[in-house]
């Protein structure tokens, strides 16, 4: 049985109505850069881009595990921990935000697909469990570490190119970030006694 349409029903304007189900072909590939008129060549373009894009895997891989760590906290310190790795994580995010758009900035196209992300992260992969306090502390640790010998090496490495837009981000935000969030987390690990007699 259907159902008569009502005769009172205004059509509506055609402009209001979304276009859903969009399809369209591919602008621009991954690991290509467009030509932007900021002084800089395409190969160097080309290369920050690459350099960016793996900083960047790695850092949405640890700003997620900051969010998953800091859910599965315990013990006498949590509240702390958990705030600790709260912030660290939003820090994170900002940074991501900020490489993203330097890449974009280039000409190139900033990798956001977490399946993709995955493939090119250097960051290992954590247990889906929960690990101990000082276990899932040392994997952050290791994640900065990581990210750190990265932005070091890329720093150099795009300052002797001449792209000075992109070594001032990464040592001024994502070296100095990290350098002082793996601070704030080794010093959790450290075993000393509150008072000495």
């Amino acid at each position: 049985m259907t159902t008569p349409k009502r005769t009172n029903e205004a059509p509506a304007p055609q402009g209001s109505q979304p276009w859903l189900h969009q399809h369209g072909r591919e602008i621009q590939a991954f690991g290509t850069v467009r030509q932007f008129p900021i002084g800089l060549s395409y190969d160097t373009r080309l290369y920050s881009c690459e350099r960016l894009n793996r900083i960047l895997a790695d850092s949405q891989i640890l700003y997620a595990l900051y969010k998953k760590h800091h859910w599965l906290m315990r013990g006498p310190t949590f509240y702390q921990l958990h705030l600790l790795l709260d912030k660290h994580a939003e820090e994170q995010n900002k940074l991501i935000d900020e490489v993203a758009e330097r890449v974009q900035t280039l000409g190139g196209i900033a990798i956001g697909d977490p399946r993709q992300v995955a493939e090119i992260t250097h960051v290992p992969r954590a247990p889906n469990g929960c690990e101990e306090v000082p276990a899932m502390l040392s994997r952050l640790l290791e994640a900065h570490e990581i990210i750190l010998i990265n932005a070091h090496d890329a720093a150099k490495r795009v300052m002797d190119l001449g792209d000075d837009g992109t070594n001032d981000l990464i040592v001024s935000n994502v070296i100095r970030t990290n350098e002082l969030q793996a601070w704030f987390l080794v010093e959790h690990l450290v075993d000393t006694p509150l008072v000495r007699a």
